[in-house]
């Protein structure tokens, strides 16, 4: 899969080599910790911050991505389930609260590879 911006996208590995990781520390659940990102890839050494504020656009993929979740956990919980209109809301807020570390982190994995492409001779 290496090559591919979908495999850095859901791994959160560095957008350039796919080698190096981009975040410090591998648990999306650890509030505190969980979008600690190393300055420069720990193994081609791209920046990740290409400039002051650059993942205040994942902010617009987030919202994106929230919403495909939500129409997802509606679509499963009215449709699939049968749960009424208040059921299904709540069955939404759930999922949306549960999964918000995830859904920040393949945000900001989804913003950069905007902006990098994969180079095999750094890999």
């Amino acid at each position: 899969m290496k090559g591919n911006k979908i495999y850095s996208i859901f791994t959160g590995k560095c957008p350039v080599c796919h080698s190096g990781d981009m975040y410090k520390y591998k648990k999306a659940y650890s509030i505190s910790k969980s979008l600690k990102m190393h300055e420069y890839c720990p193994h081609c050494k791209t920046k990740f911050k290409i400039e002051p504020s650059f993942f205040y656009g994942a902010m617009y993929v987030s919202y994106a991505v929230g919403v495909a979740v939500a129409v997802a956990a509606f679509a499963i919980a009215y449709g699939m389930i049968g749960l009424g209109p208040k059921a299904s809301f709540v069955a939404i807020l759930t999922t949306l609260i549960v999964l918000s570390p995830l859904i920040t982190r393949v945000s900001r994995n989804i913003w950069i590879n905007f902006f990098f492409s994969f180079d095999k001779s750094k890999m």
